[in-house]
């Protein structure tokens, strides 16, 4: 091959590399953006990216785009290692024509989607674009669509993790919420159907686009986001930390670690963190941190539907994923989102063959008219639905209270639950003492001479004989009662004797889980 044919090779490449030239990468920076390059170097291992579709160009002729140039077809695609393990990617490049997505640059993405599907990699997709390319009318629209189907065809088969660095409007925020996860970056990350202007146009209503779909909005309010970070640089850095939980695909596990956490650990620290008073909140966190290996939990949604954390953590050097009522907001009590929060998390471990820890603290279900008019039972339904249908290990913990639907909501043992354990202070049953003890003994309570007196005397008898895991143990529903210094060896014992687990639903095409 001769020089000059080579030289043309070295100089096309470095056009391509430019994007929109050094004035628009030095405004993606003055806004607080790395560049698309910048961030997928960022996300592999050093020196491991292959580029894909490097030369790819558009052929609109509509409204002067056959003068206009767009170095790599406004987005970079290919493949690396994240952690030594094939990950696929693309990034949006805000600095040609925006980012925004025509034919040729839906079809690069969709490349990118198909050969991952093919080879069970995951695929991380950053977002930073203006939207549809207008002057391509429709065509960019079906670009839309393909990659909407072909989320659609990986969901449950590879991990997919969205990660939007700037705008993401109208069509193109719905590949993000097809996806698994979505990350957004506080202040510079913006997701929204219709913006500021047309819905004041519309309906009148003033609101600022880092209100209407900045990214604490999507973590905290509608729960579209699952994780926030403070820039660029802390969103991928917690896209690798993500990934290192997660299989490649759904034919494998997640890859085990060497911890230097001994699996033999007790902590007596676990007997004091469960209050005297059972109407007492304490952080069901504190209960994670002290039985995971080294306190390592990744929480998912943090921000959302607060009264239930779920997340990534490692026992004995394998993920697990961790569902756990929060006695601290809401006292626990399962509602609409925290009920869709759980469910959709369940549902994601078991497409990916991670197991399921289950922590439970729950009063019941939040009662009130907004949840009953909000449908609460439907909503209630998908965790029980979640659940029901989960094949992989789970593993429940009883800590405290567990009664009524909601105890049989959360991974009991009429739901498939493999093992369930209680504390000794755990209380299972159909209501709280006091509750029981006014419907059972209400006849015995009014004619009382002292009806307080009575009712506090049928409240402990109450408290005696049912409010233990005592009841629920002998009729097979506990598998077992634990002293809680030793917690973390009983499950990381349970979990490695459900590691062979092989259980098949019924054939079907699908089930109908009640959204």
């Amino acid at each position: 091959m001769g020089d000059a044919k080579l030289q043309d090779l070295i100089l096309r490449r470095e056009k391509i590399r430019a994007g929109g030239g050094e004035a628009r990468i030095e405004k993606q920076h003055a806004q607080g953006k790395l560049t698309a390059r910048e961030r997928l170097e960022l996300l592999f291992d050093p020196g491991t990216m292959v580029e894909l579709g490097a030369f790819v160009k558009h052929h609109c002729t509509y409204f002067g785009m056959e003068k206009k140039e767009a170095p790599g077809e406004g987005v970079v695609t290919g493949y690396g290692q994240v952690d030594g393990r094939l990950v696929y990617a693309f990034a949006q490049d805000f600095t040609v024509i925006g980012g925004s997505l025509g034919e040729m640059q839906a079809l690069k993405i969709s490349t990118v989607l198909s050969n991952a599907l093919k080879v069970g990699a995951p695929v991380v997709g950053i977002n930073d674009s203006g939207g549809a390319r207008i002057q391509e009318g429709v065509a960019s629209l079906k670009g839309y669509g393909d990659i909407f189907y072909l989320n659609t065809l990986a969901s449950g088969v590879i991990p997919q993790i969205s990660a939007i660095m700037g705008p993401c409007a109208g069509g193109a925020v719905y590949s993000p919420a097809l996806t698994d996860f979505v990350f957004m970056v506080d202040r510079t990350s913006k997701m929204f159907i219709t913006g500021p202007e047309v819905i004041k146009s519309v309906t009148g209503e003033e609101v600022s686009a880092e209100a209407l779909g900045g990214a604490m909005t999507h973590n905290n309010t509608s729960g579209v986001a699952t994780f926030i970070a403070d820039d660029d640089r802390a969103c991928i850095a917690d896209i690798r930390r993500l990934l290192s939980f997660l299989p490649s695909n759904n034919l494998e596990t997640a890859p085990a670690r060497e911890e230097n956490d001994s699996p033999d650990r007790s902590d007596p620290e676990l007997n004091a963190i469960i209050p005297d008073n059972p109407s007492k909140p304490y952080d069901i966190r504190e209960i994670i941190g002290r039985i995971v290996d080294n306190g390592d939990y990744l929480e998912y949604m943090p921000y959302y539907a607060m009264n239930i954390t779920t997340g990534f953590a490692r026992m004995g050097g394998r993920s697990v994923g961790v569902v756990a009522n929060q006695p601290k907001v809401l006292a626990g009590c399962l509602d609409i989102n925290a009920s869709d929060k759980a469910a959709r998390f369940v549902r994601l471990c078991d497409a990916f063959n991670i197991p399921l820890l289950t922590l439970v603290d729950v009063p019941g279900f939040l009662p009130g008219t907004n949840q009953e008019y909000g449908g609460i039972i439907r909503h209630g339904a998908k965790l029980l639905f979640a659940y029901s249908e989960a094949t992989v290990p789970l593993v429940t913990l009883i800590v405290r209270k567990a009664y009524g639907g909601a105890y049989i909501a959360m991974s009991s043992k009429h739901l498939g639950g493999d093992l369930v354990l209680a504390w000794p202070q755990s209380e299972i049953a159909v209501m709280g003492p006091s509750g029981a003890a006014n419907v059972i003994f209400r006849k015995e309570i009014k004619s009382a001479e002292d009806p307080k007196k009575a009712r506090a005397e049928k409240i402990a008898e109450y408290t005696a004989e049912f409010a233990t895991p005592y009841k629920a143990a002998e009729l097979g529903y506990v598998d077992d009662v634990i002293d809680p210094v030793s917690t973390r060896p009983r499950l990381i014992d349970a979990f490695n004797m459900l590691e062979t687990k092989r259980e098949k639903l019924p054939a079907k095409k699908h089930g109908n889980i009640p959204l």
